[in-house]
């Protein structure tokens, strides 16, 4: 039985520029780069789980983080300039590190 997947959005406001470089680049190997401090991501409940987890390991009290999960309804209301089509196919399957 295979897991849901949703969309989410990655937000985060990081101080240090070391934690802000480890952040980005952890999520830059899950999902897209929207802006500065905002990421896309497409994954199932296990999969988010070990992000926030990794992402516990990086941050400090002083950052912010946010994920917002997006129904298949709000995600396919989403403005994007660059292509509002993006959110409302399915990635590719695969995936590379």
């Amino acid at each position: 039985m295979s897991e849901d997947y949703h969309w989410y959005l990655v937000c985060y406001d990081i101080r240090d520029p070391r934690r802000w470089r480890g952040v980005f680049k952890l999520l830059k190997g899950r999902g897209e780069h929207l802006q500065y401090s905002v990421f896309r991501i497409r994954a199932n409940k296990t999969e988010l789980e070990a992000i926030r987890w990794k992402l516990s390991k990086i941050l400090e009290k002083e950052d912010d983080l946010m994920i917002a999960r997006l129904c298949p309804s709000c995600a396919q209301r989403v403005v994007d300039s660059r292509s509002e089509i993006n959110w409302k196919k399915p990635p590719d399957k695969f995936e590379i590190l």
